[in-house]
């Protein structure tokens, strides 16, 4: 599959795209407008990066006790009832005398609920398209979101001026109302991908089975350190630039979406084999070292566009990560993806926040970025080693977790 026309020939795959996109858009939206609204009542960019990306924090605690629900729940009710979950959360945060501590309350319920989102999205979209067409159609539901949150952020932009920071979170929340519709319309009643309840247990026990391995290890850990790191850099925006926070993550959407179109489109599977994730994780960071500068705004919206380019490597990524995990894992191995993701950013927005209110928002960029580019350094050398080829894993084995022969390279 190396076409959009094919892609969009797929049954089931715009509707699961436009499920994707209008969630995106909610996501985009009330996320600005509650950090407006947190940075106009507390002055501080601690809590307005970590009111934006802090219920990302909480996501490895619902990926613990909650992940195994991406793979035994049917998919289409799962989808529904977590944008309905989205939709309620986000107009209770937009409750007029709301306190900053109630706030943050709601939005750990919500991170911790969302953790299943991820595994129940994409482990559908592995059902959808066949295995070599991942790639492809998940750089377009990233080409869509890069797309959105362009949109997002002017429209946001604009809502939290024009009208208020608790009107824009309505709004939010009724984009996420629109999300379950579609899914519910769109999507086909399908059964779960394994068999059994979710439970604690098997929550825990998968995960340690997906993280015993070493090469999905190393893909782990690069799928989540240095974009977070970057991320840090991003939740910055605000306390940097407060009537230009907006085109800054705008501009940075523009160059995800890029690098999503050249990476999917263009680059046959061997190019991208060859080219690896590395030498995209590192143009990802190098761009924000500009910022000890303090740039002017033309340069500093230069930078974040070339850099967001990189973000494309996480697509080579999770074409490894699909190679190396048997097809009744994948909801669960991409869930455990997106929730360390998302846990990654809050922890590098909760760093970068403090190291902003000790020094400045530009030298906390500077730092976030030069650590980014250090640790992709060190995952260097075991990313460029082939990556085995996956054996399934029997019940018996995924309930004790013994290493399979692929585990031992």
């Amino acid at each position: 599959m190396r076409t959009y026309q094919e892609l969009f020939e797929t049954p089931e795959f715009a509707p699961l795209l436009a499920v994707s996109a209008a969630h995106v858009a909610a996501l985009t939206v009330s996320g600005l407008a509650l950090g407006t609204l947190v940075h106009d009542s507390t002055g501080s960019p601690l809590l307005a990066a970590l009111s934006m990306f802090g219920p990302k924090l909480v996501q490895m605690i619902g990926a613990s006790v909650l992940l195994s629900a991406a793979d035994r729940l049917p998919p289409r009710a799962a989808t529904v009832g977590l944008a309905l979950f989205f939709a309620v959360a986000t107009t209770a945060l937009a409750l007029p005398g709301l306190p900053v501590w109630g706030i943050f309350v709601i939005l750990s319920v919500q991170g911790t609920v969302g953790s299943v989102g991820g595994g129940v999205r994409y482990g559908l979209l592995t059902e959808i398209l066949p295995t070599e067409g991942y790639v492809l159609g998940r750089s377009v539901h990233n080409m869509c979101a890069g797309s959105l949150q362009v949109c997002g952020y002017a429209v946001g932009g604009v809502l939290v001026n024009v009208l208020t920071p608790r009107e824009a979170l309505l709004t939010g929340a009724a984009l996420y109302v629109v999300s379950a519709a579609v899914a519910r319309i769109g999507l086909t009643r399908r059964p779960p991908r394994a068999k059994g309840r979710p439970s604690v247990s098997e929550s825990r026990r998968t995960n340690a089975l997906l993280w015993s391995s070493k090469p999905r290890r190393r893909v782990y850990l690069a799928l989540w350190v240095p974009g977070g790191l970057v991320v840090g850099c991003e939740s910055l925006f605000v306390s940097y630039a407060p009537r230009h926070a907006g085109l800054l993550f705008a501009c940075t959407a523009v160059g995800m979406l890029a690098g999503d179109t050249l990476t999917g489109r263009f680059l046959s599977a061997r190019r991208r084999d060859r080219l690896g994730a590395p030498p995209l994780l590192l143009l990802l960071a190098a761009p924000y070292l500009i910022f000890f500068l303090h740039p002017a705004l033309p340069v500093a919206l230069a930078a974040v566009t070339v850099g967001a380019v990189g973000f494309s490597a996480s697509l080579l990524l999770q074409e490894r990560l699909l190679s190396l995990t048997p097809g009744e894992l994948r909801g669960h191995a991409f869930g455990l993806h997106s929730s360390g993701m998302l846990t990654m950013q809050g922890v590098a927005a909760a760093i970068a926040g403090g190291i902003a209110q000790l020094t400045s928002p530009a030298t906390a960029m500077t730092v976030m970025a030069a650590a980014s580019a250090a640790v992709t350094l060190a995952l260097t050398p075991g990313l460029r080693r082939p990556a085995p080829v996956a054996v399934p894993v029997t019940s018996e084995e995924g309930v004790r977790g013994r290493p399979r022969p692929a585990d031992k390279t």
